[in-house]
């Protein structure tokens, strides 16, 4: 081991030894190059007496050489020596008759031996970059390995709210007003939550609203929304593998579909509940989750793409399993079970369109009705445009048979419900604003059934102007008919919805400049409601009087703009008696203003450099007196200390006087 670690040093010497001579070899030549460069160059130029200059650098570019060159000779001795030190082990031993052992050949690749060397070189590529893949993809898939989120504070998390309340907020307002927006915004808008896209939007059921349904026939609402609904989206449900068609080998859990979009998904699903829930009170909520499915309810349907096929699969169940059965239809064809599934349940929710509007024409439940539009505006997000299709098909046959009925206000309902109504145009909400305003102005309240349908579609009408305030003249106009109109006046509680009504729009349109002219022929129409319904007309004439007072104190007269009468400029000179040449005319303010700035600064200036001045001087003078005060106390301590070896040598001087005296004396 000894011999080994010797012939190592003597190989990394002998490497250093080269590498030594490989760099003087280098500096000797470059030393040659620029002398051969001087001389070159000054042959090249015509004889002439030298400067100091050139003859400087000839100086000193021979004194490097000859330097270098008494180095070299000195490095090539310690090199000689060097080597007689290595070779002095061995020749000694030889003199004293050793036997010297082989040196071993020198490790390589780092100190490897030469035989574990050929092992690795012996090993294949391909195992090993195989190895190598698969590790590689392991890492990557792993889930330890991807960076967190930390845990945010409250005060993070609402400021995080608020700006996204704010941001939803600003798109709703440049959509309202019809500016431009991006594809990115328009791409979020689409799936965003209604809720969200509208604002808070007020659906909740007061007192007023259930007495209206119940008038317009639509079931009995209960007050008392709750705030926080137990009720879980129609996206919220697990898929039985029982439900998944036989053969199937599709894996709910692939890969394909990232954790990202489950988040999202899931995100999006939370906000649906939250936001469908305020459309349903709590007990009706609760009714429609306690009502258990019947165990005759099959588990496998066909996903029907039109609404003959869906007849018949709902005509042997119980019309609150509906619901139900739509739930299994949407899990046996989940989008991730099988390609094709997309393009069946974008057809189903077209299906589901039409069908709301069936069960409202033949008397169907009101809480079945609003269950599938729920699982309506779920399916809105993933097919919306399959859906916006199906509503527009519906308010074209609306438009050809210019009539109304139960199934053509359900789906007005869950147009505003769906989509956003503040928009200032939408490929759904406008064309189903323009055909309830047509039939507003072109239907007369002749009976009790127009005159019903008219008030919830003027109230409808409100709901879908809640946040966006546009004027819709034919909804007062509706309103003003209906309540002159004899079959409304026989029905108090009929008088009643159209004063509310009323009563809503004075709301609404209370800030605009004209509002008096708007309700003038109201204030006209109420008094002579008095009798039939006194304490509604005598309540909404008081405050229709209210705001007309006040909206005629905002309306002020047009006047011209108070502006400050501003001289005529002119080009005739300026002549001044008590003319000064020292003194500035400048007629333009600014530039007056600025030349005086100027002078002031630069009076400030020399004032700033005064003070400095004379702090300088100050501070010298103090330096100059501290300095001499330095120098006479070092003076007078050097006089003192003089002083005092001149008094001890004068001492010395006669005590030896004195003793040289005695010895004369006594010799």
């Amino acid at each position: 081991m000894l011999d080994d670690y010797e012939g190592s040093d003597d190989d990394e010497s002998g490497v250093d030894g080269e590498n030594k001579a490989a760099r003087r070899e280098r500096k000797r030549k470059r030393f040659q190059e620029e002398l051969e460069e001087a001389m070159e160059q000054r042959e090249l130029e015509p004889e002439r007496k030298k400067t100091k200059q050139e003859v400087m650098k000839e100086v000193i570019a021979k004194s490097k050489l000859h330097k270098y060159e008494r180095q070299q000779a000195k490095e090539d001795d310690e090199d000689t020596r060097a080597q007689l030190d290595r070779e002095l082990p061995d020749l000694l031993a030889a003199l004293r008759g050793h036997k010297v052992k082989p040196t071993n050949k020198p490790a390589v690749n780092g100190g490897l031996h030469p035989d574990r060397l050929a092992q690795i070189n012996a090993s294949t590529k391909e195992g090993t970059e195989k190895e190598y893949d698969q590790r590689l993809r392991q890492m990557a898939m792993d889930k330890r390995a991807q960076p967190t989120e930390r845990t945010k504070t409250d005060e993070e998390k609402a400021e995080e709210e608020a700006e996204r309340l704010r941001e939803l907020e600003a798109k709703r307002l440049r959509r309202m007003n019809g500016e431009p927006v991006s594809s990115d915004e328009e791409s979020e808008g689409g799936e965003k939550d209604p809720r969200d896209l509208d604002g808070d939007m007020d659906f909740e059921v007061d007192e007023e609203d259930a007495d209206e349904a119940r008038e317009f026939g639509l079931g009995t609402l209960k007050t008392g929304v709750s705030i926080q609904p137990d009720v879980e989206d129609e996206d919220d449900f697990v898929i039985d593998p029982d439900l998944v068609a036989s053969g199937s080998d599709v894996d709910l859990d692939s890969d394909d579909f990232s954790d990202e979009e489950s988040a999202d998904e899931a995100a999006d699903d939370e906000e649906d509940a939250d936001f469908l829930q305020d459309l349903l009170p709590k007990k009706q909520n609760e009714a429609v989750d306690k009502v258990a499915p019947s165990k005759a309810l099959a588990y496998t349907y066909p996903c029907p793409q039109t609404h003959e096929e869906f007849l018949p699969i709902v005509n042997g169940v119980a019309s609150l399993e509906v619901p139900t059965v739509v739930q299994r239809i949407r899990a046996l064809y989940h989008p991730q079970l099988h390609a094709g599934n997309k393009e069946k349940l974008a057809k189903f929710a077209a299906v589901l369109v039409e069908h709301v509007a069936y069960l409202a024409n033949h008397n169907g439940q009101m809480l079945v009705i609003e269950s599938l539009i729920r699982h309506i505006h779920s399916l809105s997000k993933t097919h919306g445009d399959a859906v916006a299709r199906a509503f527009r098909h519906s308010l074209q046959r609306m438009q050809e048979t210019g009539q109304i009925g139960p199934g053509q206000l359900v789906v007005l309902t869950a147009i505003g419900s769906i989509y956003p109504t503040s928009d200032h145009f939408h490929q759904v909400v406008t064309p189903a604003i323009t055909l309830m305003s047509r039939w507003l102005a072109l239907t007369t309240p002749s009976s009790s059934a127009l005159s019903l349908n008219g008030a919830y579609l003027v109230a409808l009408a409100i709901k879908y102007q809640q946040l966006s305030r546009r004027y819709i003249p034919e909804l007062l106009r509706f309103t003003l008919a209906a309540l002159k109109s004899d079959t409304t006046i026989q029905d108090q509680e009929l008088t009643s919805q159209h004063i509310h009504n009323l009563s809503s729009m004075m709301d609404l349109w209370t800030d605009k400049p004209a509002f008096t002219d708007i309700f003038a022929p109201a204030a006209l129409a109420l008094p002579a409601l008095f009798k039939t319904t006194p304490k509604p007309a005598r309540q909404a004439h008081q405050k229709l009087t209210i705001l007309s007072n006040q909206g005629q104190l905002r309306r002020r007269p047009l006047e011209l703009h108070h502006h400050r009468p501003l001289p005529i400029k002119t080009s005739i000179p300026k002549f001044e008696d008590n003319f000064n040449p020292g003194g500035h005319y400048e007629p333009d303010r600014e530039r007056a203003e600025a030349a005086k700035l100027r002078k002031e600064h630069r009076r400030e200036k020399k004032g700033a450099l005064r003070e400095l001045r004379r702090d300088a001087e100050f501070m010298a003078r103090e330096q100059l007196r501290e300095k001499k005060e330095r120098d006479r106390a070092y003076e007078d301590r050097q006089r003192r200390i003089i002083g005092e070896i001149q008094r001890e040598e004068g001492r010395e001087r006669n005590e030896y006087e004195r003793e040289k005296r005695k010895r004369k004396g006594r010799f």
